[in-house]
């Protein structure tokens, strides 16, 4: 029943204007541009999560980098919705 209210509710949501202090703006740009050389092994439940955060962290470096707008102390971008909530399940 999820998946349907989410098929519902996706054409009416897609991304929303959040602002973000240059600092953590910076260390997600820099997570996108970051070069993962080593192979994955087999990973505990944890470090797989882990992955995911970073991967989620490096996807919102790649939307302040292609259309993030910098002001003084922050930047100014449009985040998918799928990306704020992937952000605010890490907090929990």
């Amino acid at each position: 029943m999820l998946a349907v209210v989410g098929a519902h509710l996706d054409p009416q949501i897609s991304r929303i204007a959040v602002r973000l202090p240059r600092s953590m703006a910076e260390l997600a740009v820099a997570a996108w541009e970051r070069e993962e050389l080593a192979e994955v092994g087999e990973e505990s439940r944890e470090e797989c999560e882990l992955r995911g955060h970073a991967a989620e962290l490096a996807l919102i470096g790649l939307a302040i980098s292609s259309r993030g707008v910098w002001e003084t102390e922050e930047v100014v971008v449009d985040l998918d919705v799928v990306q704020i909530a992937s952000a605010l399940r890490a907090v929990r």
